[in-house]
């Protein structure tokens, strides 16, 4: 029999310790400048209650001349750290206390620090107590739902009440400042209750806000104004279900802007909307958050070893495969690339997209042939590696194979993953963040700006 009635007293006693004056070993200084806060602590207990901060502390092993280890954690405010070293140390934490904003604090803050049993407790507490709250602030909740994978809770409310209440986001006072990808994501809800059209308004909407220097009114745009919406948009215009308008729509809607519009997409459109008989190619869409189909198109080209004015006569279904935010955060801590290698063994015709952390990035390779993982290289004549600059589809460097003999390293190591040899190749360094490796070898072109990046996420494919 467990009597849980003992366990108030252990806590309690645990959190006497952090006013210890003599047995402490670590001290560990939060935030910046002028709000900076000295607190004392135990490396013992600290490395067993939160990963993040064990990896600190691993990499600030103190010299045999110190007492103490001292750790920095500029990014964290005092207050919330103060709230969360005494969960560590007692196991409570008495939410009712702390007033909302606060609370959304400590769940950042939590994820950060990796105390991963209490996000969903945080989370849970949120949804059910202060969901009048959430839904007034459900831009601010949504953009951080989508900025932090392990909040699957609250991304699941937000998805759920965007789909029932579009205008949650396309009303909110700060639609216009919203980012990229969290219109993006909106747009690319199947289950919106809101009209196609409606959809188009609010984004050519979101796109004139973006740029302050452009006319109202689309009569008085210049040819370079109709350019700069066209950049700005232009990873939004591929998500737009342009068949399910009607042709009045089109013509007072979607026609003036038809400058913003790949060439190609305008003349199918013309088609459709002025021929009844016409149906435009089967056009497959990408399950991608890092590439759109005219990434696909463009990549289709260059495995059909085509030029780039060429038509694309083969159509390709990219396959999503693996997608690290949703296949290798679901399995356990520190198994490296276990789920790529277990999803993609053995798997020909793939394509690898990398988005750099901080910045419009794209990188990515084919690989024609299986992956192996034997610890072998892959021959093949036919691999090549790209990258799209700030993710422009017209930006691009394309790298093929010159020593076919070392095109692909099927390394047994878990720590990496997909490599076209050390041209280009994804790994987890000692804190567990996935990095980048450029060291020109085996193909045709240099990637060294991108060496030992950061990776926000990588997705894989199967060519069908």
């Amino acid at each position: 029999m467990v009597d849980n009635k003992l366990l108030p007293k252990l806590s309690q006693n645990l959190l006497e310790t952090l006013d210890d004056e003599e047995y402490y070993d670590i001290i560990i200084e939060v935030g910046k400048d002028p709000d900076v806060k000295i607190f004392r602590a135990h490396k013992i207990i600290l490395n067993y209650r939160s990963l993040y901060l064990r990896r600190v502390l691993s990499t600030n092993k103190k010299k045999n001349d110190e007492i103490l280890t001292h750790i920095s954690l500029p990014n964290i405010s005092p207050e919330i750290f103060q709230i969360i070293l005494r969960y560590i140390y007692g196991g409570i934490i008495p939410l009712e206390e702390y007033d909302i904003l606060n609370i959304v604090k400590i769940l950042i803050t939590v994820n950060e620090l990796n105390l991963q049993e209490l996000i969903p407790y945080l989370e849970t507490f949120l949804l059910e107590n202060k969901e009048n709250w959430v839904e007034q602030h459900f831009d601010l909740i949504y953009q951080m739902s989508c900025e932090n994978d392990s909040f699957l809770e609250i991304r699941k409310y937000c998805i759920d009440l965007i789909s029932k209440e579009p205008n949650k986001i396309f009303n909110s006072p700060n639609f216009s400042s919203i980012q990229e990808e969290l219109l993006i994501a909106t747009i690319q809800n199947n289950n919106l209750r809101i009209s196609e059209i409606q959809i188009w308004e609010h984004v050519i909407k979101w796109g004139l806000a973006q740029n302050s220097e452009l006319p109202p009114d689309y009569t008085s745009f210049a040819k370079d104004d109709f350019n700069t919406l066209k950049n700005t948009l232009q990873k939004c215009i591929p998500y737009i279900k342009f068949q399910n308008l009607t042709s009045k729509e089109f013509l007072h809607n979607v026609f003036p802007y038809r400058e913003i519009l790949p060439k190609e997409l305008y003349i199918d459109l013309l088609k459709t909307f002025l021929n009844s008989d016409y149906r435009p190619p089967k056009n497959f869409k990408v399950d991608s958050v890092i590439i759109s189909n005219q990434h696909v198109e463009l990549i289709s080209k260059w495995i059909n070893k085509l030029k780039i004015t060429d038509k694309l006569t083969t159509s390709y279904e990219f396959k999503l495969l693996y997608r690290e935010s949703r296949d290798e955060s679901a399995g356990e801590q520190n198994d490296g690339f276990d789920k790529f290698r277990e999803i993609c063994s053995n798997l020909s015709r793939t394509i690898t997209v990398i988005k750099v952390k901080n910045s419009n990035e794209i990188l990515g390779g084919y690989n024609p042939i299986e992956w192996k993982f034997d610890g072998k290289y892959g021959i093949t004549k036919d691999s090549f590696i790209f990258s799209f600059k700030d993710n422009n589809i017209e930006n691009y460097v394309l790298s093929h194979v010159k020593n076919e003999k070392k095109a692909i390293y099927n390394g047994t190591y878990n720590l990496f993953g997909p490599s076209f040899d050390i041209d280009l190749y994804l790994y987890r360094d000692m804190s567990d963040k996935l990095r980048i490796g450029c060291e020109k070898n085996s193909y045709e072109k240099d990637f060294k700006e991108f060496d030992l990046s950061y990776i926000e996420e990588f997705e894989v494919f199967q060519i069908v």
